[in-house]
């Protein structure tokens, strides 16, 4: 039968939680040993239990694994303040974005007619010569959907006057044969009795 795995979290009962620690403390240790001499590793652990106990387990001297480690840390820091020849590339490639992003704001807010102080007549002058070829394709857009809207009404109305067309002849042809001519004129105008004489 497996064992139940129990669920890390903080042990409520103050006894059993010393308890714990004893046991798990000494598995850790154990654990330790047990590294240090399969992998011939150098190895220190210090423990501080909730109530301000201090343990601590080393292979050899617990200083000299602590200086180790702090020569250690500061050689990182020292590798790791120099930025490297990616990060560099990426700091270039995001500075030219940068300035990329700028210009087109800038450019986008002139258009706007936003900011125009200090330009040169040469560039009021380029803005001018954008702005007019992007207003003829807005105008000749609009042209064209202008036009495909008209088509579309009158498609639509061609549609409409057949069905009418179709909805008078079945309406007229019922009752249409039964009343005078005078009567039809009087009904549905004079046009109505050509239809009945064809």
């Amino acid at each position: 039968m497996a064992r139940e795995k129990i669920k890390i979290r903080k042990i409520d009962n103050a006894t059993a939680r010393q308890v714990t620690f004893s046991k798990r403390r000494r598995g850790l240790f154990k654990k330790a040993v047990e590294l240090a001499i399969l992998c011939d590793a150098e190895v220190g652990l210090i423990v501080f239990s909730a109530t301000g106990k201090f343990f601590d387990f080393s292979t050899s001297s617990m200083k000299e694994i602590i200086d180790r480690y702090s020569m250690h840390s500061k050689n990182l820091i020292t590798a790791g303040d120099l930025p490297s020849l990616d990060l560099q590339v990426e700091n270039g490639s995001l500075t030219i974005m940068r300035k990329q992003v700028a210009e087109a704001t800038r450019q986008l807010r002139n258009m706007r007619g936003e900011d125009l102080n200090g330009l040169t007549m040469q560039e009021l002058q380029k803005i001018e010569k954008s702005l007019e070829t992007g207003l003829s394709r807005v105008l000749r857009k609009k042209g064209e959907q202008i036009v495909e809207q008209i088509n579309d009404l009158r498609k639509k109305g061609i549609q409409l006057m057949e069905e009418n067309t179709k909805l008078r002849n079945q309406v007229y042809c019922p009752f249409m044969f039964s009343l005078s001519p005078s009567s039809l004129i009087a009904l549905f105008g004079p046009g109505c009795v050509a239809l009945v004489s064809e």
